[in-house]
């Protein structure tokens, strides 16, 4: 170092020392941080190719930190040169300055790889077997605020202030604070139990007979839960309302039901045996009817206008438009059986019954 500060003094002069050994470091800094950036550009290139989302996640979460470290360290090391040249007192006070950066920048690189690992774990192309979205990302909000609340901490302690001091008074505050949020407690200790219980996830339809909550689940915070409505609005819940409500998850359903009640006219109930069997056949040979579930088609009624029969069965998909896509189906094959037996479908009719007297008495009149 000796040796290579005479040559500059040789170049440069005794009164320009100061000036280019900041340059020549500042300089080496920016130049460092470049070439780690387009090591990093390679890296992720060859991380990309690969199955791993490790590495994917790793390089990714890298980037940023190591090229901030390399220049605010570089300018940080000019400015203790500058310091320390000029007897000033931030030169005491560069050293924490630097511990804290660093501290800063490890803390971003985890919350950088917590949030990359938590994309990567849900996304098909990383893994064979997606993890379930909702604890992905539970656990990805545990492990940010463990790290921002441990680099908080730590910087702290850098800068000379006492940690006990703080964690002993936070559980005094604490108990103050417990009384004060109430509300906010019960909605964190309710995400809580949303994330262990999991009586839905993100992408779950739901709906509550208690309230008027049905829609798609979009987030589900530690505060509020998001769900987007079908007409596309959103609606925010509070997590403690769901601890005191019940809640339907169609998304989880195995089957969708077909039940509908089918009448046809008094006039064919010669028909009606007939009918019920072909229909039963019918859903027996359909190929979109779940045979392991219940299957029923029974004369059930005598109506005000109608005998009626009633045809109750599953299908096999969940999806909604699916489902009313096999319905229709199921709709259009009844009502040919009903047609082909000669029958007809049945609408809300009366009849008057006119007296054999009054009819005398009309025609009477006529005459």
């Amino acid at each position: 170092m000796q040796q290579f500060e005479e040559w500059l003094i040789g170049i440069t002069g005794e009164s320009y020392l100061l000036i280019a050994e900041i340059f020549l470091i500042v300089l080496a800094a920016l130049v460092m941080g470049y070439l780690a950036g387009r090591l990093l550009d390679f890296l992720q290139k060859h991380a990309e190719m690969t199955a791993n989302f490790w590495d994917d996640a790793l390089v990714e979460a890298c980037r940023r930190p190591v090229v901030w470290a390399i220049w605010t360290l570089g300018v940080n090391s000019a400015a203790a040169l500058a310091a320390r040249e000029a007897n000033s007192e931030w030169y005491e006070l560069l050293a924490p300055v630097n511990r804290v950066i660093i501290i800063f920048l490890a803390a971003l690189f985890l919350l950088n790889l917590i949030k990359r690992v938590e994309r990567n774990l849900v996304h098909p192309d990383y893994t064979s077997d997606p993890v379930d979205e909702t604890t992905v990302k539970a656990i990805g909000k545990l492990l940010r605020a463990s790290v921002i609340i441990t680099a908080t901490l730590i910087a702290m302690q850098a800068f000379g202030y006492s940690i006990s001091g703080l964690l002993a008074f936070g559980g005094i505050g604490g108990l103050a604070m417990g009384f004060a949020a109430k509300d906010l407690l019960a909605n964190f200790f309710g995400g809580l139990m949303i994330y262990l219980d999991q009586p839905f996830k993100v992408g779950d339809w739901v709906r509550s007979p208690d309230k008027e909550i049905e829609g798609t689940v979009e987030d589900i915070g530690w505060r509020l839960t998001r769900i987007r409505t079908f007409d596309k609005r959103p609606l925010y819940v509070p997590n403690s309302v769901f601890n005191s409500i019940a809640l339907e998850n169609p998304s989880r359903m195995f089957n969708r039901r077909i039940y509908e009640t089918v009448g046809i006219r008094y006039q064919d109930i010669d028909k009606m045996a007939g009918i019920v069997a072909d229909v039963k056949q019918m859903l027996c040979d359909h190929l979109e009817i779940d045979q392991t579930q219940t299957l029923i088609v029974n004369f059930v009624s005598f109506g005000a206008s109608s005998i009626n029969f009633f045809v109750y069965t599953f299908t096999r998909t969940t999806k909604w438009v699916a489902f009313h896509e096999v319905k229709q189906d199921v709709l259009f094959k009844v009502s040919d059986i009903v047609a082909r037996h000669g029958a007809e479908i049945a609408f809300p009719t009366s009849t008057v019954h006119i007296p054999d007297q009054l009819r005398l008495l009309q025609a009477a009149e006529v005459e």
